[in-house]
């Protein structure tokens, strides 16, 4: 490429970078980068709150779980028991 090629192709980018700076600074540019943060953000309670759903459900089965296995405990304690007082 050629020293003038090199320089037209500068001026180039340079054009295109200032134009595209412009164009993201624009009001209607901003409009839509607020738009797309106020979505995300709903977007994120929406998450916040199906995470909180799951966990409440999580905690839940865990405190069945923990019930079921001591009701299961007492009964094997209670066959033990019975066990040994037959023999």
């Amino acid at each position: 490429m050629t020293t003038t090629g090199k320089i037209a192709l500068f001026l180039g980018g340079t054009l295109f970078g200032s134009a595209g700076f412009k164009l993201l600074g624009s009001r209607d540019a901003r409009k839509v980068y607020t738009h797309v943060t106020a979505a995300v953000l709903r977007g994120r309670d929406q998450v916040m709150r199906d995470v909180e759903s799951v966990q409440e459900s999580c905690s839940d089965i865990l405190a069945d779980a923990k019930a079921l296995n001591e009701a299961r405990a007492a009964e094997q304690e209670a066959a033990f028991i019975e066990d040994t007082a037959k023999a």
